[in-house]
């Protein structure tokens, strides 16, 4: 049996409906030998292990039980079974191209110093479905669409890190940082985030590299439950709750986060007038203060707690 070269994780709870499709996707990889690929259900109680069960002749493929839900913590399960020193991470509706686990093997190999890296990803949506008049490019990207071009590009800004459904990371670098943060990323229906950022602030600040790989690439199938306002509004209120969550742990919180939130809920709502005749620029700018109202809801339970226990 050959040495694994790359462990290919899938992280999932409760999506038998495109599960399937996203390890197939990954058994089918154009990648000779030594790679696996670990399926981490995380709690689901759906057809989830029926679906593993299906391709279980494969020598390729694993299945664990996690049954602590939150993302943060299956990825770290995932980390502990696999057997290389490269984690890639793909999402339980996601169809990764052919050669994605040998683009991001090759990127590892040919750099000792890079950390993270992720490619491409393109939205598939539902049959007679396509993107709505009031979704904006920068809303998408909630959606996980990720494009920053043809080329190779160096990752110096932790806001354009790559996208978690498209993701991989070098052993050495996640347990020399203790793992994902199970304090950040998703928690069942809580729709936490910036887990990806932290570790591409950490990264950097250590000296290492992130890249993005354009032939690193994953399609992103879009759920009809997440074509609604009303879905968007929520991701933007755990997308506030989650940056305030991710200064606590970086020890940048405290009263100076209620002006910041107060003055980026203002700026949100004088954006969503200004473009009031452009329906996705409006919605953009409405979510976006939306989520600042999360993120002084959970600075002043933050700062009601620290009160409490400084008592």
């Amino acid at each position: 049996m050959p040495d694994t070269l790359i462990s290919a994780i899938i992280c999932t709870h409760n999506r038998d409906n495109y599960l399937g499709a996203a390890i197939d996707s990954l058994l089918a990889q154009d990648f000779a030998s030594g790679f696996e690929v670990i399926v981490v259900d995380n709690g689901s109680s759906d057809r989830t292990r029926s679906v593993v069960e299906q391709r279980a002749n494969h020598p390729h493929l694993k299945y664990v039980y996690e049954p602590v839900i939150g993302l943060s913590v299956a990825r770290n399960t995932g980390a502990q079974v696999a057997s290389s020193e490269i984690l890639a991470y793909l999402d339980d509706d996601a169809v990764a191209s052919l050669g994605w686990l040998q683009v991001l093997y090759n990127a590892y190999k040919n750099n000792p110093k890079l950390a993270i890296a992720g490619g491409k990803v393109s939205l598939l949506w539902p049959e007679g479905m396509q993107s709505p008049r009031w979704l904006s490019p920068g809303l998408a990207a909630n959606l996980g669409a990720y494009d920053l071009g043809q080329n190779t590009v160096y990752i110096d800004k932790p806001g354009l890190t790559p996208r978690g459904l498209n993701y991989s990371i070098r052993r050495a670098f996640l347990e020399k940082i203790g793992g994902f943060d199970p304090q950040l990323g998703r928690i069942g229906k809580k729709l936490l985030s910036n887990e990806e950022l932290q570790m591409t602030e950490l990264a950097l600040q250590a000296g290492w590299q992130v890249m993005y790989l354009p032939e690193a690439h994953v399609f992103h199938n879009i759920s009809p439950e997440r074509v609604k306002r009303s879905w968007f509004l929520n991701r933007g209120w755990w997308q506030g709750i989650s940056e305030c969550y991710r200064e606590q742990l970086a020890g940048t919180a405290g009263f100076s986060q209620l002006q910041r939130g107060s003055e980026r809920f203002l700026r949100g709502l004088y954006k969503a007038v200004k473009y009031f005749a452009d329906p996705a620029e409006r919605f953009d700018k409405l979510v976006y203060a939306y989520g600042q109202i999360g993120y002084l809801n959970a600075a002043i339970a933050g700062l009601l707690a620290k009160r409490v226990n400084s008592q």
